[in-house]
Parts: C-alpha cells; sequence; structure tokens
C-alpha cells in the first residue's frame, strides 16, 4: 500500500465524530462546546503540554469573561495558571481577546494580513500584533503563549497552534468547525508539532530534519501532492498515528 492510500484511509477511519471525545482528547472538544473563534484561539494558544492537562485547563474558564470588565476578569482568573503561563498572563489573554472583539474581529484581523498576497503567515501576523497593541503585556510566559511576529520561516517557531486553531476555523467537516469563510483550504500551513513532525520523517514526507516552519512548509507541500486543494486534511490522522504509535 503507497503512503497516500494508507493515509486517505487513515483520514477517512478518523473523520467522525466520537474521534475527538472525552476517551479521545483534543483540544478541539473544548472549542466545540462554543464554536466561537474567540474561545477557539484561547483553547488552540494553551494547547501544549499534556493533552489531560490542556482539557482540564480549559474546563477550568469562564469563557463568559470576555464580555466583562478588565476588573472582573481580573477577579475572576486572578487563581488561574498553566505551566509557563502565570495568573497575569491568563488574565492579559482574557483582556487583550475582548478588546480585540469590542473593535473588529479576529477574522478582519487575519483576513487584513491574508488576502494581500493570500498568506496565512501574514493573516497571524497581523493577529499577533493587533494583541500585543491592545493589551501591552510582555512576559516570557505571555510571549511564549501569543507568539511573535515572523518574518523568515527557516529556523523560526513553527506557530504550530496559530497553525492549528486556522485549521479549526477554515476546513469543516466533523473533526473541523469552518466557522470563517472566504479563506481558501488549500492555503494552510501544517500544524507541526512533535508527532506530525516525527510520523512525517518516518514516512518520508519530510526530509529536513529541523523543526521549524520550513519544515511545516515542506511536509504541507508534499501533503498538497496528494490532495492539492485540502492538504491539512491528514493532520489531524498524521497526528493520531504518532500520538497511537502506529508508525
Amino acid at each position: 500500500m503507497d503512503i497516500k492510500t494508507r493515509l486517505d484511509k487513515e483520514v477517512l477511519k478518523r473523520d467522525k465524530e466520537g474521534e475527538v471525545s472525552v476517551d479521545k482528547l483534543d483540544p478541539i472538544l473544548v472549542a466545540h462546546r462554543y464554536k466561537d473563534p474567540t474561545i477557539s484561539l484561547i483553547c488552540a494558544l494553551f494547547a501544549y503540554g499534556n493533552v489531560k492537562q490542556i482539557v482540564k485547563f480549559l474546563d477550568s474558564l469562564d469563557f463568559s469573561l470576555l464580555k466583562k470588565s478588565d476588573d472582573e476578569i481580573a477577579d475572576a482568573l486572578s487563581s488561574h495558571y498553566y505551566r509557563f503561563q502565570k495568573s497575569e498572563d491568563v488574565i492579559a489573554i482574557f483582556i487583550a481577546l475582548k478588546r480585540v472583539d469590542e473593535k473588529t474581529s479576529l477574522e478582519e484581523l487575519f483576513k487584513k494580513g491574508y488576502e494581500k498576497d493570500k498568506n496565512v503567515i501574514d493573516g497571524i501576523n497581523s493577529c499577533i500584533e493587533e494583541i500585543y497593541s491592545l493589551y501591552p503585556h510582555k512576559t516570557q510566559g505571555y510571549n511564549f503563549l501569543v507568539g511573535k511576529i515572523t518574518k523568515k520561516t527557516k529556523g523560526a517557531g513553527a506557530l504550530k497552534r496559530w497553525m492549528m486553531f486556522l485549521r479549526w476555523m477554515v476546513r469543516e467537516d466533523n473533526i473541523d468547525m469552518g466557522l470563517w469563510k472566504g479563506i481558501d483550504k488549500s492555503d494552510l500551513i501544517m500544524p507541526l508539532d512533535t508527532h506530525t513532525f516525527n510520523v512525517g520523517l518516518k514516512l518520508g514526507l519530510l526530509k529536513r530534519k529541523t523543526y521549524d516552519l520550513q519544515s511545516a512548509i515542506e511536509l504541507t507541500e508534499t501533503l498538497r501532492g496528494f490532495d492539492k486543494n485540502d492538504p491539512l486534511k491528514y493532520d489531524f490522522a498524521l497526528y493520531r498515528i504518532g500520538q497511537e504509535g502506529i508508525v
């Protein structure tokens, strides 16, 4: 069986209700409850580390705070923290994203950067810039959470959590929510994590040995050869293959 045939079978196997559940955890489980881009971004940005701990933390958050005052947010989240993020960082992302929603929307911000060259990195940069602008807050934990403006691909962080968020927003199937329109899913870039990176190398889908944004682009290009219109339909299957150790 060639790799494309194998992956196509895995995609069909995974694209069903129940593939994300309390028994098969994924941060999108929480995002699915709300089907809201801002809440989804919070779920994506905190999606690093042990998946049980991620979901436990996300379950502890009161997302109605995104409609409340800065003081109410600060008071309610004063004891919330997650790995590299102290409570001040959790408070900051809630206030920043609340201000984004009051002024514009994540979708509009993304499209402002994306539409010129159909480049999703430009769209992400547009969002990151506005998040920092509307609520200036700089700590190591917060910078890790939000990310930084990316101008180069080699040696740059893979923007995995942002790329995963975009997959959730743009694609629509039994896993992804398709909340945004007017963005071509063929422009998406793989949310490269350790699972998809290692599986990509083992299956020969990826030659580059450095875990960076350039590798994410290279893997996407390979998968575009399997489906030029929707290369990221393979992402969740590759992730589960790696997670379940079946390569």
